[in-house]
């Protein structure tokens, strides 16, 4: 499962991430700082969620959305989540 965060502490700063534990659980740990890419920016809300049968796809898809224009796409997300609030 690939899956975007948004900070709660700084609104603008993502991260995407890659999973095979069940997500809830996953979100938890970033927010008890237990990566440290993401105990800078803790609280954490998970934004956006892509579920694959193939961990190689998974992998392709949090490659993608590490990328520039996978940044583009991440920015439309957020815009919309925050619309749908």
């Amino acid at each position: 499962m690939c899956y975007i965060l948004e900070s709660q502490k700084k609104r603008d700063k993502t991260y995407v991430g890659l999973t095979i534990k069940k997500l809830e659980a996953r979100t938890a740990e970033h927010n008890k700082g237990f990566s440290k890419y993401t105990k800078a920016y803790v609280p954490w809300k998970l934004i956006y969620y892509e579920n694959f049968y193939c961990k190689l796809c998974a992998e392709k898809r949090e490659k993608f959305l590490k990328s520039g224009i996978g940044y583009k796409f991440r920015r439309l997300i957020q815009k919309y989540y925050k619309e749908l609030k």
